[in-house]
């Protein structure tokens, strides 16, 4: 547990950029999903560990705080606690489902197994009333997903709803109120609703969190930070290095040096592209590296997903040095990171209780012996709020509506060694998939949509010859942060289209497989 600290009573700051909430992750798998809704809302937050001191989160001034759902039991020795800090700092709390049970626990409460768990849909009724279910029907559809529930509530607290199986599905003491169930998940269709009363009744946040005020707090932030130094950009012409591009120019003009380097990694016609549309719509002096062979030659014989992104994100590195040294002075180097590469990279500012998945080389690739400071000014933004302040910015279309590709580029969507023959094949193929996703009109609709070859041969028959050739996999998934996702149910002749164009017109590859898995358990990309 936390070590006691004064916490001076609940006082409003004077005068805020924003409104804001903290979320302590206590290691739910939707506790990233806490996080955009709030966001939807227009109320600032930060998703922090649960064990964070309260001196760091004090810049934020924050009107409430969440506390995440997580695996743990309450009652178990080892159990994350809550921090002395939240009950002393005389904010409103909203505590859900294992947060609820951690704020009965703290209180007096009593919690203990259920006599049956509760997993999936449920019905709730509502048995008091509270701003927190305020303009709500008595009854509605929830999310449960619990093996322990709450037997006893601490002095005080009054429940406010049940269940089938939860006597106590929510209750409450004054600004202190906690939720059995899950109202993150798009499974409690009200869930938005209860969260935004929460948010504006309970804590009286304002709903000022707009791309409008991110610009303009970042424009002044960047501009206190850089002063009169150069900036060094990672531009590969995807959403975020491009959105970080227009923001950083914004904020300081042509101290900025955009670097696009082509690594050979990239999809068909991309590099030609990211040229002419930057040498259009930015005006900036756009500095273009030919690095093929460079990286073609770092990834020779490696077959390791992770040893791929390191030696890519280090190699990456060295290029920017060498166009430092060359057009420098530079102080800083600059990346469109967002806030799900770092949770997903477990990095320091993400829930120490989430497990590390992969290795982003935006965040976690880069050599411990860089020679930048770190310019991230997108670090605590998802990929919708990056679109909105890209269409702000002025940038096209083309660029903001761009599916996320991953900075490692088609390495990663080559299961196996990297060699040239490999990045022609999965590259044909990857633009054929993408062609005939947009000629069906379904681009807007899938989150992302590619190719992914396959370390494996399978033999079939072509040209009454008998043929033993490579494997594609086509991944098209729905979602709408990246954190979770959903395959994409595409019609059987839009499929079957690609699968015959891609084995007609890509040598090697003789079958094409669908990927139907979600994530969770799945990642999006294959590494």
């Amino acid at each position: 547990m936390s070590r006691p600290i004064d916490v001076p009573t609940r006082t409003e700051p004077t005068s805020p950029a924003t409104d804001s909430v903290v979320i302590l992750d206590y290691g739910s798998q939707y506790a990233q999903l806490i996080a955009r809704r709030v966001r939807e809302a227009n109320v600032y937050c930060e998703l922090v560990p649960h064990d964070v001191e309260w001196e760091v989160i004090q810049r934020l001034a924050p009107k409430g705080i969440i506390l995440s759902g997580g695996p743990a039991s309450v009652y178990e020795p080892d159990a994350p606690h809550l921090p002395n800090w939240v009950l002393q700092s005389g904010l409103p709390v909203l505590g859900i489902c294992y947060g609820m049970q951690l704020l009965a626990h703290a209180l007096g409460g009593r919690v203990a197994p259920a006599t049956e768990r509760e997993y999936g849909p449920a019905v709730v009724d509502i048995i008091a009333e509270h701003p927190l279910f305020a303009n709500l029907p008595r009854r509605f559809d929830v999310w449960m997903s619990h093996g322990d529930r709450i037997d006893e509530l601490p002095p005080g607290f009054v429940p406010l709803a049940r269940s089938a199986n939860a006597p106590f599905a929510a209750m409450a003491k004054g600004h202190l109120v906690g939720l059995q169930f899950h109202p993150e998940v798009a499974h409690t269709p009200l869930g938005s609703t209860i969260l935004r009363n929460f948010l504006y009744d309970v804590c009286g946040c304002r709903p000022t969190w707009t791309p409008e005020s991110f610009v303009e707090r970042a424009v002044r932030e960047i501009r206190e930070r850089v002063g009169g130094d150069r900036v060094l950009l990672a531009l590969s012409g995807g959403v975020d290095s491009s959105v970080a591009a227009a923001l950083i120019h914004r904020a300081i003009g042509d101290q900025l040096t955009p670097v696009f380097v082509d690594t050979g990694l990239l999809r068909e016609g991309e590099a030609e592209t990211i040229r002419e549309v930057f040498g259009q719509h930015f005006r900036m002096s756009l500095v273009a590296v030919d690095a093929r062979q460079r990286f073609l030659a770092r990834l020779r014989g490696v077959v390791d997903p992770e040893e791929k992104r390191r030696r890519i994100g280090e190699e990456f590195v060295r290029v920017f040095e060498q166009v430092a040294r060359e057009r420098g002075p530079f102080r800083f180097l600059a990346q469109g990171t967002l806030y799900p590469d770092v949770i997903e990279s477990a990095a320091r500012h993400a829930s120490k209780t989430a497990a590390k998945i992969k290795t982003h080389h935006n965040v976690g690739g880069l050599p411990d012996d860089l020679q930048f400071e770190l310019l991230e000014p997108l670090r605590y933004l998802f990929k919708d709020e990056v679109r909105a302040i890209g269409r702000l910015l002025g940038l096209p279309e083309e660029i903001v509506q761009r599916q996320p590709f991953p900075g490692p580029g088609l390495a990663v969507r080559i299961l196996g060694e990297v060699t040239e023959e490999a990045l022609a094949i999965v590259r044909r193929a990857d633009a054929i998939v993408r062609e005939e996703v947009e000629a069906a009109g379904l681009a807007r609709a899938l989150w992302q949509f590619f190719a992914v070859l396959l370390p494996v041969y399978s033999t079939g028959v072509m040209g009454d010859q008998r043929t033993y050739a490579r494997v594609i996999a086509v991944r098209a998934v729905t979602s709408s942060d990246a954190m979770t996702a959903d395959w994409a149910r595409l019609p059987d002749d839009l499929l079957a289209r690609i699968a015959n164009r891609i084995v007609n017109e890509v040598p090697g590859v003789n079958r094409v497989v669908y990927d139907i898995t979600s994530k969770p358990p799945a990642t999006i990309e294959w590494e």
